[in-house]
């Protein structure tokens, strides 16, 4: 027998054997009112929209001021909804206390892991490569004239001026930082 007509046998039998059965409690003795089977379970499950859970927004190298703050729109919708009333102050209360801070900082431990936006995958924490991109951001500004760079203690940013507080390389580093991020991203990639 060949495999198709193998499992086109299977099939059929399988198929005979889902109409068979024993008949269930309180039918007993019922031969002239069989019912059906169906396939419906006791409770329904959960749906789709109520097992997800929304995936965080991230930041792109290039994201601009306007874009970011379209990707805050969750998150400052979730602090409102958790009783924070002033936006505009809210984050600098971080390190306060009071009534006022309170409020925020339990908001912002609900809102903050679902809502506020994740740093562009180079500089991510959770990137493995994320050192390496730092690493040769700063090898990339070094190349382009900024004197005192460096990368950061924890390894995933890069500092200007170092203890030289060199003015020059602040601004210089600032300036060309985007173009280096870009470069080596796409050196990276």
């Amino acid at each position: 027998m060949r495999r198709s007509q193998a499992l086109a046998v299977a099939a059929i039998v399988l198929t005979g054997l889902a109409g068979c059965g024993s008949p269930g409690e309180g039918e007993a003795g019922n031969a002239g009112g069989a019912k059906v089977a169906t396939l419906q379970s006791a409770a329904p499950g959960p749906t789709a929209s109520a097992s997800k859970v929304p995936e965080r927004p991230r930041e792109r190298l290039d994201t601009t001021q306007e874009e970011f703050e379209a990707l805050l729109a969750p998150y400052n919708k979730c602090l409102k909804d958790h009783g924070v009333t002033d936006l505009s102050k809210a984050r600098k209360l971080i390190n306060e206390s009071g009534p006022e801070a309170d409020t925020f900082r339990a908001a912002n431990k609900i809102c903050e892991t679902q809502y506020y936006p994740l740093p562009p995958w180079e500089r991510d924490p959770a990137n493995p490569e994320a050192k390496d991109f730092a690493v040769a951001v700063v090898k990339c500004l070094k190349e382009k004239g900024v004197e005192y760079v460096e990368v950061s203690e924890n390894g995933l940013g890069w500092a200007f001026g170092g203890d030289q507080n060199d003015s020059r390389s602040i601004s210089l580093g600032m300036e060309k930082s985007p173009e280096c991020e870009r470069e080596v991203a796409a050196a990276m990639k």
